[in-house]
């Protein structure tokens, strides 16, 4: 979905998680969650296509340029085959397609259910001269019938933005990993980037009861709280069993 902050490796939606953080039976967290709606992604998104518009700017990577150059490694180093189709959930400027695609990956599709992402990330690749990306906008909770059978699916933000959605967040996340089980190949990968969310939990949403298996924990950033130390992301990849 779209920033939030700026810190060095990700734009939280709220301050990271400490080791003694309390589980999430409901909405998890309160950071800032009333403003976490399809009005305030438009908004934000009609600002920074106005930006471009206007001064060419592209604004920074919202989840940290590390975090991205985490994602593209990862496709490398198990040499995902450049025409596997790849879907970016949530894919705000379209940053990491951009990335992507540079590197010659030719069947990738990013969607966003702002319009106006849609249109950002759309004159961005256009001025960077690409062709091989399709943007669609589209609600991944209700998505169409023909998005489907994607080898790598990523998300960098967008579960925890959902997750911290005022509105039924806990029918949400299920919706999530319903539409995430329909969309991905079985033996397809799910890499996911959250900074609300702890690896523990993210096995508890995906592994342990919905027929994903956990196949990577990537190593992240950590920090010390209370004498103790934690991770501030957790960015894992999961295959469809």
């Amino acid at each position: 979905m779209g920033r939030w902050s700026r810190p060095n490796e990700v734009g939280c939606m709220k301050e990271p998680q400490h080791p003694q953080a309390p589980s999430r039976e409901g909405s998890p967290g309160a950071g800032g969650s009333s403003g976490l709606t399809r009005e305030h992604w438009d908004a934000v998104y009609e600002r920074e296509l106005h930006t471009f518009q206007e001064y060419g700017d592209t604004e920074e990577i919202w989840f940290g340029e590390e975090s991205m150059n985490r994602l593209v490694r990862w496709m490398q180093k198990h040499k995902i085959p450049l025409d596997a189709s790849v879907l970016d959930i949530g894919t705000g400027n379209g940053a990491l397609l951009v990335e992507l695609a540079k590197l010659g990956f030719s069947n990738i599709t990013g969607i966003d259910y702002s319009p106006s992402a849609i249109q950002l990330s759309g004159s961005i690749i256009e001025k960077e001269g690409l062709s091989n990306i399709t943007l669609k906008v589209e609600d991944f909770l209700n998505l169409p019938t023909e998005l489907s059978d994607f080898h790598v699916c990523i998300d960098k933000g967008t579960f925890d933005a959902i997750s911290l959605n005022p509105d039924s967040a806990v029918e949400k996340r299920k919706q999530y990993v319903n539409s995430l089980s329909r969309v991905l190949k079985v033996k397809g990968f799910f890499l996911i980037t959250s900074c609300n969310w702890t690896k523990e939990e993210l096995l508890n949403e995906f592994q342990f009861h919905e027929g994903f298996e956990l196949f990577e924990v990537w190593p992240t950033p950590t920090f010390s709280f209370g004498g103790r130390s934690g991770n501030s992301v957790a960015a894992l990849v999961f295959q469809k069993t």
